[in-house]
């Protein structure tokens, strides 16, 4: 019988985010797409990790955000966030100029695929949460008809670290219903359908372990919103997850 082994791991947000991006990068509907198809990368912080990977190289990360959440009072958003970089959608593996995400996805193809991240979480059921506060939708409100009418593979790519305390379905009702006029610093609560991607799916596509189990959260530091995950699986996986682990956990924070 083969021994079984068990350990387990902390990674930090920024560590998480790479773990998360070599993983959506490695997975195989995303290498078909990237050989012979299209791969549309929607901006966010998380998918910045994805697009390096896709390239190869690393980008100004910062400026391949919409939106982004600070502390109160930081004062560096400028440095980090007064870039610009234009959304990248992947032609048969190589970048087309001037296209957006949302003006490729009406002409792309069943198997292409969209990745979008997300700002919440609801791990047990499956589902992830967007922040709208534009009034058209923002990206997901371009994609969201074409991956559903078009048969378009969605992946959401999306760390531990945003897991609510509500269902999230529950609380997008509860929002819906409150008039504007009672939320103005509210955004609207977009749900999203696709392949939900965290560190426990990430472990798995890179490393074929078992079942990852996440046992912890939080911590001081630096450590604030890391995750720990306990696997388990032959000596032989265990091995491989810690090569990978070595390669991701010294991840700078994103910004430095």
């Amino acid at each position: 019988m083969t021994e079984e082994r068990a350990t387990s791991y902390i990674l930090t947000v920024a560590a998480g985010k790479r773990l998360i991006g070599k993983a959506v990068a490695s997975m195989d509907c995303v290498r078909a797409a990237m050989e012979k198809g299209t791969v549309a990368v929607g901006k966010g912080t998380t998918n910045a990790y994805v697009l390096e990977e896709l390239l190869g190289h690393p980008i100004d990360k910062g400026a391949y955000c919409l939106g982004n959440t600070v502390p109160p009072g930081f004062d560096g958003a400028g440095e980090v966030f007064g870039g610009h970089m234009d959304e990248v959608v992947f032609n048969n593996g190589e970048i087309v100029a001037g296209l957006g995400v949302k003006e490729a996805a009406p002409e792309m193809s069943p198997g292409d695929v969209v990745i979008k991240g997300a700002n919440a979480l609801d791990y047990p059921n499956r589902c992830a949460g967007l922040l709208v506060g534009d009034p058209h939708g923002g990206t997901w409100g371009g994609l969201v008809g074409p991956v559903h009418g078009r048969g378009l593979h969605a992946i959401i790519p999306v760390g531990l670290e945003k897991q609510v305390a509500e269902p999230l379905r529950e609380t997008a009702r509860d929002l819906a219903s409150m008039p504007e006029i009672f939320r103005p610093h509210v955004p609207a609560l977009w749900i999203m359908e696709g392949d939900i991607v965290t560190e426990l799916e990430a472990l798995h596509i890179l490393t074929d372990i078992w079942d990852p189990y996440q046992i912890g959260a939080g911590g001081v530091c630096g450590a604030e919103g890391s995750v720990r995950i306990a696997v388990r699986g032959t000596a032989e996986q265990i091995a491989a997850v810690d090569e990978l682990i070595a390669q991701v956990q010294t991840e700078p924070p994103f910004g430095e």
